[in-house]
């Protein structure tokens, strides 16, 4: 054969080490991009926590500029019902329900019995209660 009938016969393609360094490289991007991409769920529910909390906190000082002193607890959703636009947030750390536990102590000791918000009455502080002891 001559050089010539040599380079028909010559395969265009890629080998198996190419394939396989590509296959490596592209499993170490997705090891280093896969956590940060799963943790956006979680930076969300935090930031839609914080932003509750905000509205919420804005809400119990309206009630106070307009009443003279804080919602008190056992009403607590209904009286700022007027103040806020839809429903009464749900606490998305811990456990996402919308139960309200109020509290004596000052300031609200976090990580206590029962998750979810915590108010109390007297100050007006509202929080998170939750295991980890998160509170913004």
């Amino acid at each position: 054969m001559n050089a010539r009938n040599r380079n028909k016969m010559k395969r265009n393609g890629f080998t198996l080490i190419e394939l396989v360094v590509v296959v490596l490289i592209l499993g170490i991007i997705a090891a280093v991009a896969a956590p940060k991409m799963f943790d956006t769920a979680g930076d969300a529910r935090t930031n839609s926590t914080r932003h509750s909390l905000v509205v919420v906190r804005d809400s119990i000082e309206l009630y106070r500029a307009q009443n003279g002193g804080y919602p008190p607890a056992a009403t607590f959703t209904t009286a700022l019902e007027p103040h806020l636009r839809g429903s009464f947030p749900t606490c998305q750390i811990g456990n996402t329900n919308a139960n309200i536990f109020t509290s004596a102590a000052n300031p609200i000791v976090v990580g206590g019995a029962g998750e979810g918000w915590a108010y109390n009455q007297t100050t007006g502080e509202f929080v998170i209660n939750h295991a980890d002891g998160i509170a913004f």
